[in-house]
């Protein structure tokens, strides 16, 4: 089974190609959805976002209050802290969701995340693919999706790291700097190429 890590910026389009890879046959992990099962459903972790950011953390009925804890790592600068707590599971989860992929006989499984080459390049990928968009383009999507204004998109954009300087980190770039339909057909060419 072919290994595949796909990164890039908010806004960059890297959801978009992994929606056509899914629909090729992979199988895709999400790093944020991840973050959120964890988030719910392991109890250690549980306990420390609510010693960290208080009850308010969960709803009364026990699911994640994402629009809180959005706004605490965001507007309060805790990221970081979030991260530190939430993030040492992922590794383990992506690991088994891989393993149990792979078990299942599927050819190509994805590990989508924004933070992917945070810490160098993670070892265990067959491929590392970086997705570029300049920030007008990224800006201009992501108001239309999340309805955001332009400042708030600019604020997130500029929280993240800066995807240009990881070129040297990536196996594949894909640049998306024409249509929608043009970044699909790049996709479905690079899935061909994992599939040799």
């Amino acid at each position: 089974m072919v290994k595949v890590g796909i990164t890039g910026g908010i806004g960059s389009g890297k959801s978009t190609v992994c929606s056509v890879w899914q629909s090729l046959g992979a199988y895709i992990i999400n790093a944020d959805d991840l973050a959120k099962t964890i988030m719910t459903n392991n109890a250690p972790v549980k306990q420390a976002l609510i010693e960290a950011f208080g009850k308010e953390a969960y709803q009364p009925d026990g699911s994640l209050n994402r629009v809180y804890l959005a706004q605490q790592a965001f507007e309060e600068g805790r990221v970081k802290e979030l991260n530190a707590i939430v993030h040492p599971h992922i590794p383990q989860e992506v690991a088994l969701l891989m393993k149990g992929a792979e078990d299942r006989g599927l050819d190509v499984a994805v590990y989508e995340a924004a933070l992917l080459l945070q810490n160098l390049r993670p070892d265990n990928l067959d491929y590392v693919v970086l997705v570029l968009a300049d920030e007008g383009r990224r800006t201009r999507w992501v108001r239309e999706r999340d309805g955001a204004n332009r400042e708030q998109v600019r604020d997130r954009i500029n929280k993240q790291q800066n995807f240009e300087e990881l070129t040297h980190l990536a196996d594949i770039i894909i640049k998306n700097d024409g249509t929608l339909e043009e970044l699909k057909e790049k996709a479905r060419n690079i899935y061909e190429q994992f599939m040799g």
